[in-house]
């Protein structure tokens, strides 16, 4: 070992040595070794160098803690001292901090108070547009759809996508189209399905997005025209307006009407009152039952008792207020739905009719035409409940119709032949024959008065042309012959796109007539299905529903799917 390195040994084991007497506080050596003395500068010195050593420890032990605070804080909410720089994916300084990995979330909005973060609003509205844009832009386009081209005529479960009679051939873009819109026709949306939109709208805050209603808009919807019809589960294709296709008739069957209490005779008579929900039936076991017709459950609100009249034919009066009930009797019945009472009427005087059974309530509510004896046509008022006229046919009177608000009836009977009556006058303006008609027994005029059809004792049912028809032609617009039995029953429906002709004499014997086309549906009835001897019908005021009274005592209760209200 060289000379300077011993010096410089020994000179570090006395700085150490004197360094521990400092520590210890005691100036007295050992008695074995040298004792030098100790220079107070130096102690100084090194003191002030132990105390900057503690200090610049201490400081930089804080100054890691905070750190790591800051950074455990800004994993777990955000960054919450500095401003954050959207371009920016670190925390901190740009020196010694982890990166940020590129899904984790640039910033955290706190709900907890009212507080609203203003700052960031205008880049929050910009990243919800673009990222709606980005997800309503479909990931895969099929380029020969446009190319692809599609008979809907020729195979039968694609004719309901047909939005007019003489439709054949499509495009494949507008094929697709049909078939979603056609599936949301048949399953409607649901609340439970749809997307909170709260967070998703630019500027609006928690409290502000929330409706009284509870209703939200699906993602994406926002800036839909039209917004209110996106608040709930209805189908967004409205079908009120649009027209009826031929061929195949979209329905489904509910539970009967009359479940809760069948009757025990034949039914004579349906019909559903103005509202849509009250829907009366009556018999030949005397009993007037009233039914709120939902379609599930049908719940009965009520049933009378005629102790001494076999219902034949039971009618609402348009206004609602009041039932007429006639059976094989010289009298007939009036109940009050709004005192609930029932008031014997009859016999008219100075008739001598044994039987009202066959009746017809005009639409003003004004007057009920009866059919008498002899081809006689009785007119009542339907205030007072007294013979106000009569009219008389050539033959005998079997059917009857109202047309143009009232103002005018038609009748038909054994003579074959359909007259037309003016009330305000109560003379006969128009006579002519029912071509093909033996012995007319059924007749019915559309709601608009501009189309009328006529049942006969053959089976056939004529369409007429009511202007053409009085104007002096004679040629029906279409001679229907799907019926071999007496046609007894004849109803448009509230839109005359649909007409019934049925037959009491024949099982099944129904058929359903596609206006204008005048082609019978070919699904109805059901080809399994027994619906016996029908005897009465009736449509819902909104064309939802269809009623079907059979001998069996039961009615049955349709669904149809064309129409949106009941």
């Amino acid at each position: 070992m060289s000379l300077i390195s011993q010096n410089a040994v020994l000179k570090q084991q006395r700085d150490k040595k004197l360094d521990r007497e400092i520590a210890d506080g005691s100036p007295i050596a050992h008695a074995d070794e040298e004792v030098e003395p100790v220079d107070e500068l130096k102690l100084k010195k090194s003191k002030k160098r132990r105390s900057d050593s503690d200090d610049s420890s201490k400081q930089k032990a804080r100054k890691t803690e905070q750190e790591e605070m800051k950074r455990l804080e800004g994993f777990l909410f955000g960054n919450l001292y500095t401003p954050i720089e959207f371009d920016k994916e670190t925390y901190g300084d740009d020196s010694g901090q982890e990166q940020v990995a590129t899904d984790a979330p640039l910033f955290f909005m706190d709900r907890s108070t009212n507080s609203e973060m203003v700052v960031y609003e205008n880049d929050l509205c910009t990243m919800g547009k673009e990222e709606l844009s980005e997800e309503r832009k479909p990931v895969w386009v099929d380029e020969e759809e446009e190319r692809t081209e599609v008979d809907i005529a020729r195979i039968n479960r694609l004719r309901k996508l047909r939005k007019e009679a003489d439709e054949h051939v499509i495009s494949g873009a507008d094929y697709v189209a049909r078939l979603r819109a056609q599936h949301a026709k048949l399953n409607p949306g649901t609340e439970w399905a749809n997307v909170d939109r709260r967070y998703a709208r630019c500027g609006i805050s928690e409290d502000d997005s929330d409706d009284e209603s509870g209703l939200t808009i699906a993602r994406g919807f926002d800036d839909a025209e039209g917004d209110d019809i996106l608040r709930g589960s209805d189908e967004l294709v409205i079908k009120g307006g649009t027209k009826l296709l031929p061929g195949l008739l979209e329905y489904s069957r509910l539970v009967d009407a009359n479940a809760e209490e069948p009757s025990n005779g034949p039914i004579n008579s349906v019909q559903f009152h103005r509202n849509g929900q009250l829907l009366l039936t009556a018999g030949l076991d005397r009993r007037l039952r009233f039914f709120q017709v939902d379609g599930k459950c049908n719940p009965k609100i009520q049933s009378i008792f005629m102790e001494d009249c076999p219902v034949h034919k039971a009618s609402f009066l348009p206004d609602g207020k009041e039932v007429i009930i006639a059976g094989r009797r010289k009298f007939f019945y009036s109940f009050d739905l709004v005192k609930a009472s029932v008031t014997k009427i009859g016999p008219l005087t100075g008739r001598e009719e044994k039987s009202l059974e066959v009746f017809e309530v005009s639409p003003d509510s004004s007057t009920i035409a009866f059919i008498g004896n002899e081809g006689y046509i009785l007119l009542v008022s339907s205030r007072t409940k007294e013979l106000i006229g009569t009219l008389k046919m050539n033959g005998s009177a079997r059917s009857l119709a109202f047309a143009d608000g009232g103002h005018q009836l038609l009748s038909s009977g054994g003579d074959g032949h359909v007259y037309h009556w003016d009330l305000r006058t109560r003379k006969c303006i128009h006579k002519a024959v029912d071509e093909g008609s033996i012995s007319g027994y059924a007749l019915c005029a559309s709601p608009d008065s501009s189309l009328f059809a006529a049942g006969s004792s053959s089976g056939i049912a004529n369409v007429y042309k009511r202007e053409e028809f009085l104007g002096g032609k004679r040629k029906p617009l279409k001679t229907i012959e799907n019926l071999t039995t007496m046609v007894d029953h004849i109803k448009f429906n509230p839109d005359a796109q649909i007409l019934a002709i049925s037959s009491r004499m024949k099982k099944n014997g129904l058929k359903l007539v596609h206006i204008p086309s005048f082609n019978v549906f070919s699904n109805y009835p059901p080809p399994r299905f027994s619906m016996q001897y029908p005897r009465c019908l009736d449509f819902s005021p909104g064309g939802g529903f269809m009623t079907v009274g059979n001998a069996g005592g039961k009615v049955l209760l349709y669904k149809l799917h064309h129409y949106q209200n009941a």
